[in-house]
């Protein structure tokens, strides 16, 4: 049976359903229709009604969604009904902004440790998360059962610390640094570079000024 591709696409489309859904619930809103989800977050009904077709049928001709089941069930989908243990790999500006981010725990997403190489740093702790050496990760992943590692570390050392979150038995790695590292296929990579999507910005800019 041939299984059914999901665009990228699609997925992110449904993060940012659900988090405006979540929004919509704090503010007491009970229902919506796909026309009115499409004009919150800047899309097309039909485009809504796309992809969560993908995954079933939802809501009801005539009366739309109801706000809080549906976002439940995207959560699902998301694979956010569990909490997901993470590890953060440098603890310069970078990686002590990301310690902070409460959308983290928000989502599910529970940092635990914090590596770094600086004999200065470890021993402490960044926003009360504790700082290990790198030395302690195949320890520290084993022990707290983490899945996921970011990479927040000069470009230099990205590779070799990929190397290292493989090695300890991450399953997967979002990377912030502005280089382009390889893992092994059954690893899950993700690459946010900022300047990148800074110049995507400017392209776009550039294309509406002709």
């Amino acid at each position: 049976m041939k299984t059914l591709k999901i665009p990228e696409a699609t997925i992110i489309r449904l993060s940012v359903y659900s988090r405006y859904l979540t929004q919509l619930d704090k503010n007491g809103i009970t229902t919506i229709s796909s026309g009115e989800i499409a004009d919150g977050v800047g899309g097309t009904p039909a485009q809504v009604r796309k992809d969560l077709a993908y995954f079933g049928e939802f809501g009801t001709r005539g009366v739309g969604y109801n706000v809080r089941d549906l976002n439940e069930q995207i959560i699902k989908i998301l694979g956010l009904s569990n909490k997901w243990n993470v590890v953060i790999v440098g603890a310069g500006n970078l990686g002590s902004a990301l310690t902070q981010y409460k959308g983290f725990l928000e989502r599910g997403f529970n940092v635990v440790a914090v590596f770094d190489n600086d004999i200065n740093k470890v021993g402490l702790r960044l926003s009360g998360i504790p700082i290990y050496p790198i030395a302690r990760a195949e320890e520290i992943v084993k022990q707290e059962r983490v899945q996921i590692g970011i990479i927040a570390v000069p470009a230099p050392y990205a590779q070799e610390v990929a190397d290292t979150l493989v090695q300890a038995g991450v399953k997967a790695i979002l990377n912030f640094a502005p280089r382009v590292i390889s893992v092994p296929d059954d690893i899950e990579l993700r690459n946010v570079d900022l300047a990148v999507n800074l110049e995507i910005l400017t392209f776009n800019l550039g294309m509406n000024k002709k």
